[in-house]
């Protein structure tokens, strides 16, 4: 039961950071014409989201913030890695779609 229960939690979950990071790339492409942009500046979202620190604490504290968000990213498990690698895979999409549309005449905005 707990087998089948893990991998729904790793098929939603995989699928919802997809289409998550998929929509804010997408829009983000969109408003500041920068079709790599979010996928550049994913990796320092995640050590934001996942660290236990403050933004500003990664440049006043960096001895402590960056071996505490290293060490949180070892003990990380299979699932959570797996949707953190989709999240990615939807930002590199996004970025496919916006410069695919843009070769095809759509200027947005």
């Amino acid at each position: 039961m707990y087998r089948v229960i893990g991998i729904v939690q790793l098929i939603v979950g995989s699928l919802l950071f997809f289409v998550l990071f998929f929509g804010i790339a997408f829009i983000i492409n969109m408003l500041v014409r920068q079709t790599w942009i979010v996928t550049l500046v994913y990796p320092i979202i995640i050590i934001i989201i996942v660290g236990n620190y403050s933004f500003f604490e990664y440049f006043t504290q960096p001895n402590n913030a960056f071996p505490a968000v290293i060490d949180i990213f070892t003990k990380m498990t299979l699932v959570e890695a797996i949707n953190l690698i989709f999240g990615f895979i939807g930002t590199i999409v996004a970025g496919m779609v916006m410069r695919a549309l843009r070769k095809s005449g759509y200027q947005m905005f």
